[in-house]
């Protein structure tokens, strides 16, 4: 497949962290394509470098050496014209979930999703309406709810809803059911991958959580920062 029409490419990405004897190679030599409407799971051991894979892709971190390329643009070309061309680009083409959801403690999950749609920059934003997509993760009915007033699986939706806002092409979750019970855990990553394959969104997810493998469409497991092809989970 032609790297423009991935959602995610890596080619030989290697990524050094620390300095002198401390220096660690967190990714060596990766190589990783990820298609439009494909749920990628990466699993691992603490320290392995998932957390770095993450962060190279999500234009978050500079690798040593390799190509990077999200939704068909070079980040490495991207990341020579300046950090405000990252930062856009992250703003209005990538989605990020978080443990836990990660939400604003002072705000509504609908207040969450406006907040959100501001900061992707997109028109429209005092007339954007929140619910449908609200709707779409089952949580409109909790749409005046603060995060406090939320389960884990409720929060956990919310977030996933909060990373939809700008209509991403890579959606790059972290530990998505770390802090949720096995049912809770299954509903999410449900989820996940209903979106991903109904809207086209290439998803990265980051987890320890081996009983939601059966959700993916691949598994890739990494060890000291190599990957490597788990065999068919389903």
């Amino acid at each position: 497949m032609d790297g423009t029409t991935l959602g995610l490419r890596l080619r030989d990405v290697t990524l050094e962290v620390g300095d002198g004897a401390g220096k660690v190679r967190a990714m060596d030599a990766v190589d990783l394509d990820v298609a439009p409407g494909e749920l990628v799971a990466v699993v691992g051991p603490s320290g392995a470098g998932k957390s770095s894979l993450l962060a190279v892709a999500g234009a978050l971190a500079t690798p040593t050496s390799g190509d990077v390329q999200v939704l068909g643009e070079d980040l490495g070309a991207m990341r020579r014209r300046g950090q405000g061309a990252l930062a856009e680009f992250r703003r209005s083409r990538l989605g990020f979930v978080f443990q836990s959801g990660n939400l604003v403690p002072a705000l509504t999950a609908a207040d969450q999703l406006r907040l959100a749609y501001r900061i992707a920059g997109r028109p429209g934003a005092r007339s954007f309406d929140p619910l449908p997509l609200l709707d779409a993760v089952g949580m409109s009915h909790r749409a005046d709810h603060r995060p406090g007033e939320l389960s884990g699986g409720e929060r956990q939706r919310v977030g996933i809803a909060r990373a939809l806002v700008n209509d991403p092409g890579l959606l790059l979750v972290d530990e998505p059911t770390a802090a949720l019970d096995r049912a809770r855990s299954h509903e999410v990553v449900e989820l996940l991958a209903a979106r991903c394959h109904e809207r086209g969104i290439a998803v990265v997810m980051v987890t320890h959580d081996h009983d939601v493998l059966t959700h993916c469409d691949r598994v890739v497991e990494m060890i000291d920062g190599r990957l490597a092809q788990v065999p068919d989970v389903q």
